[in-house]
Formats: structure tokens, C-alpha cells, sequence
């Protein structure tokens, strides 16, 4: 089990240009645990993985990892704690799947330090985590968006990091590949105490899998705290506009929301 790492976040104010995205924010995240990020289309889930991974400069306020600012730390001390898989990320051309998660070690590599038996373990475990080694040879382009999608968490996966950042990480795959991905995740963070945090837009699959729930709305944190605190049906009509239900999820024993639209509304 690894050290937990503190993540917090301090009157984070966000934007592009003249247009604010996130505003006042105070976040702590549970270290060791994972934490799902939701909220409707454009109240700024992925600015905020952004600013917290240091690829976007807060207007006002911090990002802190274990009490420093990460926008102040140097870039690759900061990439041996705290990992990110953004949410389009581009391969170079003709990259081979083997080397693209191999670039994974880069902020273990020591000047003139030679590729260790160590790294080939960290990437062979990573293509095996993922169900991608047998894809290790063909280069990434040719594959399908679930196939790359996959690759792409193996690179992070490999990076071995305390901290794992993940922007949408179940998009482009099927039912089962997403939750085969979270089941992942959850052995990551339960066999070495690795703390998630993931932007998902699946509420139940954010409920069943987090430990702890973050809800944006308009740039600012409407609610956090565990799934039965935050997914309720008033946080559901109030984050995304939307009338619900809130059952019990007898696989999960989490709350289960099953939305009503104007068909199913019953007087």
C-alpha cells in the first residue's frame, strides 16, 4: 500500500480568456479513495482536472499536493506523484501501442540511467492490467477508439503515480469494457492505495465505484461527500435540470438514479 498523498483545492477560480469557468472553489479530496467528479455539460469537470494536474493556470487560488502548489512544483517531481489521462489525448504518428505506455516511465528515467528490469515490469503489468498485450506491436492509429482508450490508461498505469487524474476514462468503450476499466481502477486503488479522481458522466457507474462524489453546477460545487449524501433527487433536479427517482442499488447498496423523462412522469 503507498503513502496516501493530501489534494486540495483553495478559491480556485478558472477561466478562458474573459470568460470564468470555475469560481471560488474549495475542494479536499480523500486521499487513498476514490472520488468522482459529475455535473452537467460545461460546469467545468474537465477545466478543474486540468488546473489540478497544473496544464491550466489558476486566475486566483491553489492546487495543492501534500501542501505545495503543483503549479510550482517542477513538472516531472510532480509526474512521479500525480498522473493524468486527459480526455482527447493524441498519439504520435505511427507510435506502436508497446511504446506509447512505455512513455509512461518517462518521469522515472534518471538522467543517463538506463531502461531497468523494473520499467519492463511496470509496462508489461500495465498492457495486462488492460487486456492490451497482444496489441503491443501495432501502432496506435490503426486501432478502434475502445482499443486506444484502453492503451491510454495503460500509459497511465505505467507511470505508477499515487495519484490518478482521469478525464472521462470510459469513453468510446462498450458496457462491459467500462466496467472492466473501473473494476480496474478499484483494484488499483484497494491493492496500493492509489487515490482516484475521474470526471464521469454515468451517475450510477460514478455512485457504485466512488467513494466520494463531487457535484458542479455553473463553475461551483453544489454538493461532496459520499453517494448517499450527494445523489439525491433534489441534487439530480438541481445539477442537471432533470427529474428522478432514487432507489436502492441492490448489487452496489448505493443509490441508484433512474431518470424520469416527460413519458414516465406519472401523476
Amino acid at each position: 500500500m503507498t503513502a496516501s498523498h493530501t489534494l486540495d483545492v483553495e478559491q480556485l477560480t478558472l477561466g478562458y480568456k474573459d470568460r470564468a469557468v470555475i469560481e471560488s472553489l474549495d475542494l479536499v479530496v480523500p486521499p487513498g479513495r476514490i472520488t468522482a467528479i459529475v455535473g452537467a455539460n460545461a460546469c467545468g469537470k474537465s477545466t478543474l482536472l486540468r488546473s489540478m494536474s497544473r496544464l491550466l493556470a489558476p486566475r486566483t487560488g491553489h492546487v495543492l499536493l501534500d501542501g505545495r502548489e503543483v503549479h510550482r512544483m517542477p513538472p516531472k517531481e510532480l509526474a512521479r506523484t500525480l498522473g493524468l489521462l486527459p480526455q482527447s489525448p493524441v498519439a504520435p504518428e505511427g507510435i506502436t501501442v508497446a511504446d506509447l505506455v512505455s512513455r509512461g516511465r518517462h518521469p522515472h528515467q534518471r538522467m543517463l540511467a538506463r531502461w531497468s528490469i523494473q520499467d519492463d515490469a511496470a509496462v508489461a503489468a500495465a498492457l495486462d492490467a488492460t487486456s492490451t498485450a497482444d496489441l503491443a506491436d501495432r501502432a496506435v492509429d490503426e486501432l478502434s477508439g475502445g482499443q486506444r482508450q484502453r492503451v491510454w490508461i495503460a500509459m497511465a498505469l505505467a507511470q505508477q503515480t499515487d495519484v490518478l487524474l482521469l478525464d472521462e476514462p470510459t469513453t468510446f468503450l462498450d458496457v462491459s469494457h467500462q466496467v472492466e476499466v473501473l473494476d480496474l481502477l478499484t483494484d488499483l486503488n484497494r491493492s496500493r492505495g492509489t487515490t482516484i479522481v475521474m470526471v464521469l458522466h454515468d451517475l450510477n457507474l460514478a455512485a457504485r465505484y466512488a467513494d466520494h462524489l463531487i457535484a458542479l453546477a455553473d463553475g461551483k460545487l453544489h454538493a461532496a461527500g459520499t453517494p448517499g449524501e450527494v445523489l439525491t433527487e433534489d441534487c439530480v433536479r438541481a445539477v442537471f435540470g432533470l427529474e428522478s427517482r432514487i432507489i436502492n442499488d441492490p448489487t452496489s447498496d448505493k443509490p441508484l438514479m433512474l431518470p424520469l423523462g416527460r413519458h414516465h412522469v406519472t401523476a
